[in-house]
């Protein structure tokens, strides 16, 4: 479970520096906004798609709450 949510943070990470490259690059005079919009977005599904994993993984009870105390 472990490896699929690091898989995910680091896809969401790729997806972020690929909007951040694209947004500072010149690319020759041609438009950049459709290359970061599409790496934004894809970020933003990535995101998304995680959540709702980790929802789904905790009603199936394959993950569990680590029962950490709220009061000091």
């Amino acid at each position: 479970m472990k490896t699929v949510f690091l898989l995910a943070f680091i896809g969401i990470l790729g997806a972020l520096a690929a909007a951040g490259l694209f947004m500072l690059r010149n690319s020759g005079g041609k438009q950049r906004g459709p290359k970061m919009a599409r790496a934004l977005a894809v970020r933003v599904g990535v995101s998304v798609a995680l959540f709702l994993f980790i929802l789904l993984s905790y009603y199936m009870g394959w993950i569990q709450p680590t029962g950490v105390p709220l009061t000091r």
